[in-house]
């Protein structure tokens, strides 16, 4: 990491990553509103693509019913829930999320959202701003996009975070997918569709292995349920003991 920065601060110099941290209260959205509704902790795990201005946001929910957190997040209307997994005090979940929800919006606007924590009823967001995003006008247009949000940190970091790195998608296919969602995904991610500073889109991945792209979303989604599933094993694992 560089030097810190206050939230008022500009972190500056060409080819500067640039690291930020926003609070968000909005109740509204499921990791913070669980989380003040439960009493319990939620932490982002991965965050991943679903084509059409669409993420997949897989959280674990520490020390809460998870049939509890399902049926509040789906009350509040503004994801789709799914549980992955569940262990004794928690479970993992994936939120499907388009423009309702703030780490969504960071990664629209260029941020790579690394950190999201919901407790207390209070949500924090780290995210990456790449070198090429202006860092001014990312903070300006989340903060317009949602007032709740205060800018906690501004700082300068090395470089960006990958999503996953070629080590973590190579045991993941080895372990866990068959040969057409190893081919589609590796594809995918050579093409650049899994990093967020690149503008490629399922469709035109689609086209190059000659299929539709709902039908390669679907493939990709049942891959990544499975790639989220090999990383998050220790998590798991380690909430069951």
């Amino acid at each position: 990491m560089g030097d810190s920065q206050s939230p008022s601060g500009s972190p500056s110099g060409p080819g500067t990553v640039v690291e930020t941290t926003f609070e968000v209260s909005n109740q509204a959205y499921p990791f913070i509103g669980v989380t003040e509704e439960m009493d319990c902790r939620a932490e982002l795990e991965r965050m991943l693509p679903r084509g059409a201005d669409r993420y997949a946001e897989f959280f674990t929910f520490v020390g809460v019913d998870p049939a509890r957190v399902l049926q509040s997040a789906d009350g509040r209307g503004m994801v789709e829930p799914r549980l992955v997994a569940e262990y004794e005090s928690g479970g993992l979940f994936e939120f499907v999320v388009s423009d309702s929800c703030p780490a969504w919006k960071l990664a629209q606007l260029g941020a790579v959202p690394q950190t999201v924590v919901g407790e207390d009823g209070t949500g924090r967001i780290t995210a990456e701003i790449p070198r090429d995003t202006d860092p001014s006008a990312v903070v300006s247009e989340f903060v317009e996009a949602y007032p709740t949000a205060e800018l906690l940190v501004k700082r300068r970091s090395d470089e960006i975070t990958p999503l996953f790195t070629m080590e973590q998608l190579e045991l993941a296919v080895e372990e866990a997918l068959t040969d057409r969602q190893q081919e589609l995904l590796l594809g995918a991610y050579e093409a650049g569709y899994y990093d967020r500073t690149s503008d490629v889109t399922g469709e035109e991945i689609a086209a190059e292995f000659d299929i539709s792209s709902t039908t390669l979303s679907q493939h990709l989604a049942a891959a990544e349920r499975k790639l989220v599933s090999v990383f998050v094993d220790d998590v798991i694992d380690s909430r069951s003991t």
